[in-house]
């Protein structure tokens, strides 16, 4: 049950890290990100939000 909770934890600390989508902090890691890695959801708000 502790293990549970630990990854739980962890999990939710990891994604309440992430920039949000949009922001000045998210397009500059889009930026870094290879191109080749990036989902079609990805190229879609980067198009969306950084670009115009």
């Amino acid at each position: 049950m502790k293990k549970l909770i630990s990854v739980l934890f962890i999990g939710a600390m990891i994604t309440g890290c992430a920039p949000k989508i949009g922001s000045e902090e998210w397009c500059t890691s889009m930026k870094e990100k290879d191109k080749g890695d990036w989902t079609a959801t990805e190229a879609k708000d980067f198009t969306k939000h950084c670009v115009f």
